[in-house]
């Protein structure tokens, strides 16, 4: 048995579409054991979900068949606190899960990029898995189907507040609300924004960070999926947030706020997001630096 920890992430951070990742101080906890061949078991697993489907269980898989070592039977059980189709990256988390358990259970002979490999392999794009794997602010490219990942430090004074309703919102529904291309003034835009958000979530410098978090390229169209849009950023930015972004493709969104504010913030904004209703809830988080780990 391995027990294991992954952080919820968020993909397409301000400008760095499909490209920038974070990983958050929110988890999912998961047991892996292995069993004799073709036996499957679940805990905390949803039934439909039960099955060589789960992506848990594809990622384990992949990561069998890159070692070259027969199938095993699977034992998994679940307990997380990130949820689901809310673009926190609870996708990712199985998939690393699964990736890792495999690769522990079996020798430990591949590296962190292997497994990004392999699991970007399943996803399609690396902007959750490679926080989720390995923690903190990455930027990642997709360079003839290997990832080419680079790992950037974030200032400890910062936070995230999380605002999730009770709704969720497909990543299929919020990649088709997007165009087919884009104007060279917004491409620009995007670009010349995301250098300078590396230095401000680096630096923690506030004015940078009100700057740089902006874009053209998704979310003004994905924004008018998540009802409520309009009301929760007003607010955010009168309770004093640097800026608010979407998490990933949505529903969630997210606060960028510091230490001394966070709580404060959150206690207030759920108060006044009440009146909406959706059942919009606030977690404070920092950035989580470690990645996916085995749990003593």
């Amino acid at each position: 048995m391995i027990s294991l920890c992954v952080p919820a992430t968020t993909g397409n951070v301000g400008p760095g579409f499909d490209s920038l990742g974070l990983a958050f101080s929110l988890y999912a906890h998961f047991g892996f054991e292995k069993l004799p061949a073709g036996k499957l078991e679940f805990e905390g697993c949803a039934e439909e979900y039960c099955n060589e489907e789960n992506l848990a269980v594809q990622a384990f898989r992949a990561t069998e068949r890159a070692l070259g070592v027969e199938p095993s039977g699977i034992g998994l059980k679940i307990a997380t606190d990130v949820p689901v189709s809310r673009g926190l990256g609870s996708s990712a988390t199985l998939l690393a899960a699964g990736a890792y358990a495999a690769n522990a259970l079996n020798g430990g002979n591949l590296a962190p990029v292997d497994l990004l490999n392999i699991t970007t392999r399943i996803e399609g794009h690396p902007d959750n898995l490679a926080p989720a794997l390995l923690g903190g602010l990455c930027a990642s490219v997709v360079l003839e189907s290997e990832v080419v990942c680079v790992r950037y430090p974030v200032h400890e004074r910062l936070r995230f507040v999380a605002l999730i309703p009770d709704f969720p919102l497909s990543t299929s529904l919020a990649r088709r609300a997007l165009p087919d291309a884009y104007s060279r003034k917004d491409a620009v835009f995007n670009l010349s924004r995301t250098g300078v958000l590396i230095r401000a979530l680096e630096s923690g410098d506030r004015g940078l960070i009100r700057v740089a978090l902006d874009d053209r390229l998704h979310q003004p169209f994905r924004a008018k999926l998540i009802r409520g849009f309009d009301t929760v950023q007003t607010a955010a930015l009168d309770l004093g947030a640097e800026a608010m972004i979407i998490s990933g493709s949505g529903p969630t969104l997210l606060a960028v706020t510091d230490q001394a504010r966070a709580e404060a913030f959150a206690r207030e904004i759920e108060r006044r997001l009440r009146p909406l209703g959706d059942g919009w809830r606030a977690i404070e988080m920092s950035v989580d630096k470690t990645g996916t780990h085995i749990e003593s």
